[in-house]
């Protein structure tokens, strides 16, 4: 890009480097290290402007998707809107009222609340949203200790350069791994060559459309290598509906507990499953359905400045920037015939499975082409106040 682009955004004030990012990595509090990392990739984020103008970068968008993903790793009232989802939503009511309905039978005559608080007890979802969590924290450790670490190499490397050296950036590109992801890093390295053909890029066009190219070149790796963590986010596991059942017939029958649960298991055996096991197998699979919903729901929305919230399983409703509305770039092009199977507009991006890859790529890939060129995706995470207890390593006041 010219001088006048380096000169309306000028480089930030501290650079993060490799020894910045691993020694972040290493932290074993991950609340602490996942706000670290959302402030760490805002600054990576902020330097590329100094060299390719206005545009977004692959850290640019990382620092609101890490921002969010500190939700479901700090679990954010998520236990709150469970029980407040399990205990008003129609579904898991009516399944309750079945089970109260199936209880007389054994001369017990327990009410749906009554009921209803003691299957919230022993479901005990916090378990499930435990495991989202802990799923999540990795994924966004092991992304940012791989492709953080890169962009500080990057930066170190070649930032400050003032002509095209392909010998320099073949030797950056050298250290990275071929093959495809998710062991290969091929579309890394693809990528920051791409950026560093944008330093040099007098016409504002195509400079665009490469860093749109790194940009989904960099996610295309990423969440390829996040697969394993997405899906194991989503796997909800609650209690066994046979153990929820004895532990329900020992709660209604303190004394004749046992005596019921063999008269169940016999009947089941000449039978098949009790009115109340089918029902309690309803419960269960309703309760889990609601925290697979509400899990998802947290992890199928990114924050962006000013308050805008966008539903990852819903279209994109913006216009792609004038720059990247038409693509001539023929790599770019290529890929996008890949990856993108609405050609050149935002219809049908909505991921109603996040857990899909080709679904999720297809709202990245939008994603990033629509927001491209908005400004207020590079303003601060956090407060300067929230920042400096960042730095010193404690966790900040006020809302994350």
């Amino acid at each position: 890009m010219t001088s006048q682009n380096m000169d309306r955004f000028p480089p930030v004030g501290h650079i993060p480097t490799v020894a910045d990012v691993e020694r972040i990595a290493a932290l074993s509090d991950p609340v602490i290290r996942n706000l670290q990392i959302t402030q760490c990739y805002h600054e990576l984020a902020s330097v590329l402007p100094g060299r390719t103008g206005l545009n977004a970068n692959w850290c640019t968008f990382a620092t609101w998707a890490s921002k969010q993903a500190g939700q479901t790793i700090r679990k954010e009232d998520l236990r709150r809107a469970l029980e407040r989802m399990f205990t008003t939503a129609p579904a898991t009511v009516h399944a309750t009222q079945e089970v109260v309905a199936s209880l007389p039978r054994f001369g017990a005559g327990p009410n749906t609340q009554k009921t209803q608080s003691l299957a919230w007890k022993v479901l005990n979802p916090i378990d499930a949203i435990q495991h989202s969590s802990e799923a999540v924290s990795r994924g966004n450790k092991k992304v940012f200790e791989e492709i953080g670490r890169e962009f500080a190499r990057f930066y170190t490397t070649c930032l400050n350069d003032a002509a095209y050296d392909a010998e320099k950036i073949s030797h950056f590109c050298d250290a990275l791994r071929p093959g495809d992801p998710p062991e290969g890093q091929r579309y890394l390295r693809q990528a920051f060559t791409r950026y560093y053909q944008a330093f040099f890029e007098s016409d504002a066009k195509k400079g665009a459309e490469l860093l749109l190219l790194a940009n989904i070149e960099i996610g295309f790796h990423e969440q390829t290598r996040l697969q394993p963590e997405i899906a194991e986010a989503l796997q909800v596991s609650l209690v066994d509906p046979a153990q929820l059942t004895r532990l329900l017939v020992g709660a209604f029958f303190p004394f004749l507990g046992w005596p019921v649960s063999l008269v169940l298991t016999i009947r089941r055996r000449l039978r098949g499953p009790s009115p109340l096991e089918l029902a309690i197998g309803k419960l269960v699979a309703e309760a889990q359905g609601q925290v697979r919903h509400l899990i998802t729901e947290y992890m199928m929305t990114i924050g962006l400045p000013g308050g805008e919230a966008l539903r990852l399983g819903q279209d994109l409703r913006v216009e792609y920037p004038a720059p990247l509305q038409q693509i001539t770039l023929s790599d770019l092009r290529s890929l996008l015939d890949q990856v993108d199977p609405t050609p050149d507009s935002p219809r049908q991006s909505g991921a109603l499975d996040w857990s899909n890859l080709p679904e999720r790529l297809h709202f990245i890939v939008d994603f990033f082409r629509s927001y491209q060129q908005t400004q207020d995706l590079f303003r601060s995470p956090f407060t300067p106040a929230q920042a400096e207890s960042l730095k010193a390593g404690r966790l900040p006041r006020g809302p994350l």
